[in-house]
């Protein structure tokens, strides 16, 4: 882990401090919409166009690097992302907002591909996954420190605008200085969905769900909070507790998911998770809403990484990274009606169909885990795919790597069997 960080602790810091002003400019236009006077409708819109932005970044951004490289695609689109930033105060109106948003999701997708693909050729195939795990963590980091800059200045102002946008600009000096030579960037051929659904079912059902549900979290809770009553800091804990909860879940789930039907505890978290929710919209203290976050961001996040986990359980070594892409459209499809479906419930039933959307999705999950068990039989552990731990905002680089990881390691593990046997 030390190794790694040395060797890339400038590339990290880069993708911190990207991951901040990310963080920091989902949460600032809940509160800011509503301040403006924006519907709860409007406010979903808004939300849900950075996912249909960041979609289609992640499928049109390594052609885009292909025809002028790495760094020219890095700069572009990171000013696009500083413009769009201060732009926002100024105009204060939901199609532009929305519009923004787009543009936002689109560059911050470009960004990460390119950022992401450096942090992969830096590292080895023996250092691979904690590069990954190091790089989710850095993430964590990121989102969790940008709900504290939400208390350095008033939401109403500019200055909570201007600092995502310098901070995004700062991150290329580390990212840009600490390079080695441009990367080659080559994307293997994905999986169609007809092949993906064939091969793990509950994997390709449980992500176009899952989608849903993270991009309420990510989307929906400042909007949730402001109309809930909350505080400016009490946002601010109450988003945070969501990735606190996934960071702190996240391995343990991963090591149980090594040693038991994966299956089986896709449907227990997410039980857990839609237990949670339930808890969110039973209580209104902030005690309360605090274990529901914690709950309920710590079971949805990791279920990322288990339902691709579980796909390669089924997968040859081969098929594993070009499964992916077909995983992260599915993802991203259901990241794109998350919001739209949220801010609808919630105009409908009040700032409480927020946790009534999630808990539907994560249960709902539970229910097609169990309906699944009776399908076909479990994989053995033994032959189960390793665990990789990957955060549901990653591009198609890391989701890929991390494929190429968990197959590398499956291939090790069986040389090892083998050797064993002789």
């Amino acid at each position: 882990m030390f190794q790694v960080l040395g060797s890339a602790w400038a590339l990290l810091l880069g993708l911190c401090l990207l991951m901040v002003g990310n963080g920091l400019q989902g949460t600032l236009l809940g509160v800011r919409g509503n301040l403006e006077g924006f519907s709860t409708f409007e406010m979903s819109i808004v939300m849900s166009a950075y996912f249909l932005g960041f979609l289609g970044g992640s499928r049109m951004a390594p052609e885009m690097i292909r025809r002028v490289g790495h760094v020219r695609v890095f700069a572009a689109l990171g000013s696009f992302i500083s413009a769009v930033l201060i732009l926002y105060p100024a105009f204060a109106h939901p199609v532009a907002w929305t519009l923004g948003r787009v543009v936002i999701g689109f560059c911050f997708s470009g960004v990460y591909v390119t950022a992401e693909s450096w942090l992969n050729n830096a590292a080895s195939n023996e250092n691979r996954g904690k590069a990954l795990s190091l790089y989710m963590m850095v993430q964590m980091i990121g989102i969790v420190a940008a709900q504290g800059l939400m208390l350095v200045g008033d939401p109403s102002g500019f200055i909570l605008f201007i600092i995502p946008s310098v901070l995004v600009s700062i991150s290329f000096a580390p990212i840009l200085l600490s390079i080695s030579p441009t990367p080659a960037f080559e994307r293997t051929t994905p999986m169609s969905l007809r092949q993906l659904f064939h091969v793990s079912p509950l994997s390709c059902v449980g992500v176009f769900l899952l989608g849903g549900a993270f991009s309420a979290q990510f989307g929906m809770a400042a909007v949730y909070g402001a109309e809930a009553g909350l505080s400016l800091r009490q946002i601010s804990i109450f988003i945070a507790t969501f990735y606190i909860g996934a960071t702190v879940a996240q391995y343990p789930i991963g090591w149980i998911s090594d040693r038991m039907d994966r299956r089986q505890l896709i449907m227990i978290v997410s039980f857990v998770g839609g237990i949670g929710a339930l808890i969110g919209l039973a209580v209104n203290t902030q005690a309360g809403l605090l274990v529901a976050a914690f709950m309920v961001g710590g079971m949805s996040n990791p279920l990322y990484s288990l339902l691709i986990s579980y796909a390669n359980d089924f997968l040859e070594v081969e098929d594993m990274a070009s499964a992916s892409g077909g995983m992260i459209f599915l993802n991203g499809l259901g990241a794109i009606s998350g919001p739209i479906v949220t801010g609808w419930i919630m105009t409908v039933f009040g700032p409480g169909g927020f946790w009534v959307f999630i808990g539907v999705l994560l249960f709902a999950m539970a229910v097609y885990a169990l309906y699944r068990m009776t399908q076909r039989a479990a994989p053995s552990p033994d032959d189960s795919a390793s665990y990789t731990p990957v955060m549901m905002s990653a591009s198609p680089v890391v989701v890929e790597a991390a494929q190429e990881w968990a197959a590398e390691t499956a291939e090790a593990e069986a040389e090892s069997a083998e050797q064993a046997r002789d």
